[in-house]
């Protein structure tokens, strides 16, 4: 192999990782500057324009051609309004690929056999979806343990004598992200001539939490028939406390068998990998002897039966 297809094969690897670090980490300037507004009173929120804007972008990259060629797979498009990262579907694709082409390619370049490579390059590129996923569920369970203080401020706003609208601005500017951009976003909404219930409902589509659900549906109930809202919310906001400390309670008691079971399904796999290192033609028979390759079928699928067990009995719903 030449060398300087050595050094250019290095240089793009190089420029990959580094790009692809920094798409990662390089959000901590703008926590920062949240945190530096929040503490000055001041909040940067998306006017009117912006918000239009990032919508019509998002529907206009929608349209690529790599959404059409799959319409039934998830909606790579909402997984990332759900994370809020600042990434179009099209280029996270093509940072997925270029991952995926960069596995394969050091796979080759380390001598491990042809083989391997599609393997290597289908972990490589899990690698974003598994960040993106990892910053949904982290933004969601944020949300979720700051909605009983919002749910409460927005009461007090009521008994103030303040509108639904109004308890739902003082939210966005009083509380963190990301509750604040979801309530602003909602009264930004509802003061472009949108309904209130329906702005609140796309807050729903956009955040799928089952507290927030039981939020908008008492909203909805309650303009319809009337009420004492504040008194409604109060109520939520104590259901909701009082949920997180059973789920406390549940995560404590299911730590050992979660754990166990990280260690069962992890273990053959890093053992495999270390039997792959010191002793190669040992656990090569596993995929040309026949019986060996059973021996791997039968051990994949006994794999996944034990996690989906283990998963459904740690897996208590509250």
């Amino acid at each position: 192999m030449s060398p300087v297809f050595i050094y250019v094969l290095v240089f793009i690897g190089v420029s990959a990782i580094v790009g692809v670090f920094f798409f990662v980490f390089g959000d901590g300037a703008g926590k920062s500057n949240d945190r530096l507004d929040l503490l000055t009173g001041r909040r940067r929120k998306d006017d009117e324009a912006t918000t239009i804007l990032r919508k019509t972008a998002f529907d206009r990259d929608k349209q690529s051609l790599l959404m059409a060629l799959t319409p039934h797979l998830p909606s790579l498009q909402k997984l990332i309004m759900q994370a809020d990262a600042n990434i179009t579907p099209s280029s996270f694709m093509a940072i997925t690929l270029i991952l995926g082409a960069l596995g394969m390619t050091a796979s080759w370049l380390a001598g491990v056999k042809i083989y391997f490579a599609p393997l290597m390059g289908l972990l490589f590129a899990v690698v974003p979806f598994a960040w993106l996923l990892h910053k949904r569920a982290s933004r969601l369970k944020t949300f979720g343990s700051q909605l009983p203080e919002s749910l409460e401020l927005v009461a007090r706003a009521l008994r103030a004598g303040h509108s639904l609208a109004a308890g739902l601005h003082v939210v966005a500017e009083e509380m963190p992200r990301p509750i604040a951009d979801e309530f602003n976003r909602v009264y930004e909404e509802q003061n472009l001539g949108i309904p209130i219930d329906e702005a609140l409902r796309s807050m729903c589509e956009r955040v799928p939490n089952l507290d927030l659900r039981f939020f908008v549906t008492s909203v909805c109930i309650q303009r319809q028939t009337g009420g004492d809202l504040a008194e409604i919310l109060d109520k939520i906001g104590y259901v909701i406390r009082e949920r997180f400390k059973i789920m406390g309670m549940v995560k404590a008691l299911t730590a050992e068998g979660r754990l166990s079971g990280v260690i069962l399904i992890g273990l053959p796999f890093v053992l495999f990998l270390t039997m792959l290192h010191i002793k190669y033609d040992y656990v090569e028979k596993l995929w040309t002897h026949p019986l060996g390759v059973k021996m791997s079928v039968t051990a994949l699928i006994m794999q996944l039966v034990g996690a989906l067990v283990i998963r459904h009995i740690i897996n208590i719903k509250v």
